[in-house]
This record gives structure tokens, C-alpha cells and sequence, in this order.
């Protein structure tokens, strides 16, 4: 049994290489980037070969830099980009580049497998919205606008399931990524028939699928002269990244919940069964964990729009922090300190991209409410981080109204800032916990999969060994109180402009 487990956490904007002793102790890491093909106004796609060349680059640098003997390395596995469509042949070679996530260009292929199957219906096979953001609109698309591609195409992969394949030869996916072709039935772990039949697409098309801790196979030794890994190494499936920082963030049993802040911002529990919101805003994963789900709501521009109020009204405190050697936010942060809960009557919403949940409004639009004379620029910097945590707090009483949750764990960029943890802490009326590293979540969470998949952890509950609290935030009950209100307001201010924003297209 190998003594470290190797993660790669396969993003939008390059691939990330960890390695992590057995007992959860981070040796190194390297970082390879790629681009991103942005085009016709909302497509984007990747080149599968720059992927692959990150994964040899980064794993051949870091076994270099700690100076390990390969054959140490005890388990390879993943944390991938979701919702991709990439068409490989029966060799495994890419016929096209993959088209990823962000792109937006199957509204008609979503249109029409809407009028054989209903939001409602389509929702409670899948756990999720009929969207031209998930895979099976994507392949619908190719096989109405490249016919030729569609034809010679063997199996429709997602970024990880690609470098599964160059590892090791075989073609698997597993439940989470499935999850997000959304032709996948979440309540029996299997490919819908149903939707397949609906969306007219070839289900052969479509890879074996399997549990995230499944051993793909041994790495080969083509693979392994490529990535300096050693031949016969076990390559275990992974998930997609929404699911394993939800193993990352300790939020393995029903209940246990955290909420990432990045430039988009989410909050995921773990509940036994599908979490079926009667308004469908919320949407529920497939866990790596074998019998749990993964409920979940995302929102657009949580960072995002933290990041806005940097670069526009905030660009005093970037000269300044540029000639202070800090950071920008630090100086911010002691600004919206200045501003009391609720912002002396500021609300914001958050939504400068649209919104995906709980609104799912595509004409959503961001809007400052309640400006006054006496109004100050702190009053308004705060109300930016409350309007984010107004929003999450919507995802969280969907989530719950089906089960109880008593606190959140808080990672990613923008769990950095204290004033932002409390806000959450108060707004919530939930116990925050922070993690000592903000940033591994989703590689933390591969390499227990893998460790679980290669028998090298009895359990999931390895990610103790991983994770360590650096700090609590407990909500204050008067300032609790002082939001109740707030958030009512918040939300009738939404519905208040939603016709307008549709007017303001």
C-alpha cells in the first residue's frame, strides 16, 4: 500500500496536481493552465489534449519537486469540470473539441425536449432543470449541427472520465458526472430510458457508469512514461467537483453541510434521498458517498460580485493596498466593519449575471434599493456581502425544510474575510465553521475517494484527517433578529422587479 495518494482537480482554467500523504497532510501541489475557446457570444470550449498535457506536465513537476518514487503513489483519482460533452471515437480520440459548462448554445435542443416532457416531470427524474447548460442538450446539438461528428462518435465523456480513459484504456463514468448529462435517473442510478428516448440520442453514446470509488484500472505503461507515474498504479473514477468538495468539506453523513465561495457561490448537504423543491430551485447531485445525494443551489455571482465592487466603486482602497503590499479586500472589510447589520436600510441583489437558484432568471438584474441621503459608501459596500448571504439564505431554508442542519463549513476565496463569516453566521442563524485550508476542497475530497476506492481508507470518514477547524463563527441573537425582517424584504424586492427586469432586456 502506497504511502500518498495523487488528486488532480481538472477546472475550467487549468489543472491542479495535489499530493497527499495517507494521513491527509498536503506534500505539494502544481498548477497547469489552459484555455478557454469563447465564441458566438455564449459558447466556450476546450481542447480534451490540453487537458491530458496538464495532467502529464503537473503530475511529472510534482513527483519531480517532492522527489517521491512513483511507487509510492498508492491511488490516482479526480475532481472534474461538469456538465461537458466531449466525443471521443473508439480509440479514444477526441473528434471535436469538448464543449464545456459555461457554453449556453442548446436553447433550442433544451426547447424541444421540452415539448415531449415537462420542467416538472423532467425534474423529478434527474434532480435537475432541462437546460442547455448539462450534457444531453449538448449532444443533441452536435447531432443536429454535425452530423458527421455524431455518427463516428463512441462515448460522450466529461473532463475526468477523458484522463480515466488515458490512464487506463477503459470508458466509465460515474454517478455524478452522469448526474449531469441530466439523462441519468437519480432515483434509480441508472440512464433514463425515458429522457434518452426523449432527447433522441443513442444511449450506446453514453459510457458504462459506475460508483465514484470504482478502480477504473491500473495506469498503463504508455500512461506511465507519459506521467511519470508508475505502471499499475490504481486510477479510481472521482466525481465531478461539486461532489467531491462536498467529501473535501467533511460533508459525508446526512445533514453535514458546507457552502463554497467562489466567483459563483453554492451551499450543498447530504441527505439520503433527492431533495424535490416544489418550485424547483434547488437540484440534487449524486453523491460520491454510495447511498446519499447531494442537494444543492448555486448561485451566479457570489464572489463575483464581491470582485465588481472592487474593481468599480472600490478602486481607492486597490491603489491603496498596491502601495500597502495587502490585499484589497483587507482594507474593504474594515470599511463594511464601519456599516451596521442591514446596512443602515441597503439592500442588494446579487444578481449581475442573472441568477440561477433560487431564482433561475436568466433577466435577473443586480440593483442597489433603499439609497438615502444619509446613505454612506460603507452602508453600501456592506450590503453587497449581505445581498450574497441573502441570497444562499433562500438555498439553505429549502434545504433545511427537508433536514436539519445545525452548521455550515465555509471554504473557498471568499470564506477568507471575517466580516463576511459573521454576516453569513448572523443571516443564516447557523454555527460557521472554517477550515485551516480554504482552497483543496475539491482535491482533499478526490484523494479521500481514491484512498476509499484503492483500500487505502476503510471509510469516507478519512477526511478527518484532512480537515482541520481554524475558526467558529456563532450567530449573534440580536443581530439575528435584526435580519429576520431584512430577509423578508429582500426577497418581495426581487419579485417587486422581476417585470422589470424582463422589460430592461
Amino acid at each position: 500500500m502506497g504511502q500518498y495518494i495523487l488528486a488532480h482537480d481538472l477546472g475550467t482554467s487549468g489543472n491542479k496536481a495535489s499530493l497527499f500523504t495517507v494521513d491527509g497532510r498536503l506534500v505539494g501541489s502544481q498548477v497547469y493552465a489552459y484555455d478557454v475557446h469563447y465564441f458566438n457570444g455564449t459558447w466556450a470550449e476546450q481542447d480534451a489534449n490540453d487537458w491530458w498535457n496538464a495532467v502529464c506536465i503537473t503530475s511529472r513537476h510534482l513527483i519531480e519537486s517532492t522527489g517521491i518514487d512513483p511507487v509510492e503513489i498508492g491511488a490516482v483519482s479526480f475532481s472534474g469540470q461538469m456538465m461537458g460533452c466531449l466525443c471521443v471515437d473508439k480509440n479514444g480520440r477526441p473528434l471535436r473539441k469538448s464543449i464545456i459548462w459555461a457554453d449556453q448554445r442548446a436553447q433550442k435542443q433544451a426547447a424541444q425536449i421540452e415539448e415531449k416532457i415537462s420542467q416538472k416531470d423532467f425534474y423529478h427524474i434527474v434532480g435537475h432543470r432541462n437546460s442547455a447548460s448539462y450534457g444531453v442538450q449538448k449532444l443533441l446539438w452536435i447531432k443536429e449541427n454535425e452530423p458527421e461528428i455524431y455518427e463516428q462518435t463512441y462515448k460522450t465523456l466529461n473532463a475526468k472520465d477523458y484522463i480515466v480513459f488515458k490512464l487506463t484504456g477503459k470508458f466509465y463514468t460515474e454517478y455524478s458526472d452522469a448526474n449531469s448529462m441530466t439523462c441519468f435517473d437519480i432515483n434509480s442510478l441508472k440512464w433514463s430510458e425515458e429522457i434518452i428516448e426523449y432527447a433522441g440520442i443513442d444511449p450506446d453514446k453514453l459510457p458504462e457508469v459506475k460508483p465514484s470509488t470504482f478502480v477504473a484500472g491500473p495506469v498503463t505503461e504508455e500512461a506511465a512514461k507519459a506521467t511519470g507515474l508508475a505502471a499499475g498504479t490504481p486510477v479510481v473514477l472521482g466525481a465531478g467537483d461539486g461532489v467531491t468538495a462536498n467529501v473535501g468539506a467533511g460533508s459525508i453523513r446526512p445533514g453535514k453541510t458546507y457552502c463554497c465561495m467562489g466567483t459563483s457561490a453554492w451551499i450543498t448537504t447530504t441527505t439520503e434521498k433527492p431533495i424535490f423543491d416544489p418550485y424547483m430551485r434547488s437540484v440534487t447531485w449524486a453523491h460520491a458517498v454510495p447511498g446519499l445525494y447531494a442537494p444543492n443551489g448555486t448561485m451566479q455571482t457570489a464572489g463575483g460580485s464581491y470582485s465588481w465592487l472592487k474593481n468599480t466603486i472600490c478602486r481607492f482602497e486597490t491603489y491603496q493596498a498596491a502601495q500597502q503590499n495587502c490585499s484589497p479586500y483587507d482594507l474593504i472589510n474594515e470599511e463594511i466593519a464601519k456599516s451596521p447589520a442591514g446596512a443602515n436600510g441597503v439592500l442588494f441583489l446579487p444578481y449581475l449575471l442573472g441568477e440561477r437558484a433560487p431564482r433561475w432568471n436568466a433577466e435577473a438584474k443586480g440593483a442597489f434599493l433603499g439609497l438615502k441621503a444619509e446613505t454612506t459608501r460603507n452602508d453600501m459596500l456592506r450590503s453587497v456581502l449581505e445581498g450574497v448571504a441573502l441570497n444562499l439564505a433562500i438555498v439553505l431554508d429549502i434545504l433545511k425544510s427537508h433536514v436539519n442542519i445545525e452548521e455550515i463549513m465555509v471554504v473557498g476565496g471568499g470564506a477568507k474575510g471575517a466580516v463576511w463569516r459573521q454576516i453569513m453566521a448572523d443571516i443564516y442563524n447557523t454555527r460557521i465553521t472554517v477550515p485551516t485550508v480554504l482552497e483543496e476542497a475539491g482535491s482533499m475530497g478526490a484523494a479521500v475517494i481514491g484512498g476509499v476506492g484503492a483500500g487505502i481508507y476503510k471509510d469516507f470518514d478519512a477526511i478527518d484527517r484532512f480537515l482541520h477547524i481554524a475558526a467558529v463563527h456563532e450567530p449573534d441573537p440580536k443581530t439575528v433578529e435584526v435580519y429576520r425582517p431584512i430577509r423578508e424584504l429582500f426577497d418581495e424586492s426581487y419579485f417587486a422587479l422581476e417585470k422589470i427586469f424582463t422589460k430592461m432586456r
